[in-house]
């Protein structure tokens, strides 16, 4: 894992993306008002700027909020994942995974996205289908590459 102030790439390019991927997660998470202060952002996986997974330590602003999530960011929208309940890297991408095809399953059937997972896109079929695209090549492509680097460490 990689402190926020330490995150370097493969190259410029890749150090570049990987920042501002930093600067995302850090923002989304910071933005919510149940986050008090964010103390520690660590880039836990990355795939160039398609997702980045970040795990966040904050000091919540009430006591039935967690002080470590996980934070999903790049090419998709935005979300935070649970880390009690998703332990590892391959958890959190595949519980992203669950709560977003929630959401398209929804749009796609015409049912409200009130009690789902917030999603920065207006809930439209077009959306929902390009979101649909983009988690069957994360579940396909990336989660794989998710396991095999926690199988490998």
């Amino acid at each position: 894992m990689q402190a926020f102030d330490s995150i370097e790439g493969e190259d410029p390019d890749d150090t570049k993306l990987l920042k501002e991927m930093a600067v995302e997660a850090r923002d989304f998470i910071s933005s919510h008002e149940w986050c008090k202060n964010l103390d520690k952002l660590y880039l836990a996986f990355r795939i160039g700027g398609i997702v980045g997974v970040f795990i966040a330590q904050m000091t919540p602003s009430s006591e039935d909020v967690d002080q470590c999530l996980w934070v999903i960011v790049g090419d998709l929208p935005p979300a935070y994942i649970v880390v009690d309940d998703n332990p590892t890297v391959a958890d959190a991408l595949d519980a992203y995974c669950l709560e977003m095809e929630a959401w398209v399953d929804a749009v796609n059937d015409g049912r409200s996205v009130d009690e789902l997972i917030p999603v920065n896109t207006p809930p439209t079929r077009e959306w929902a289908e390009e979101l649909g695209g983009r988690l069957k090549y994360i579940r396909s492509k990336i989660l794989p590459l998710a396991q095999a680097s926690e199988e490998h460490a």
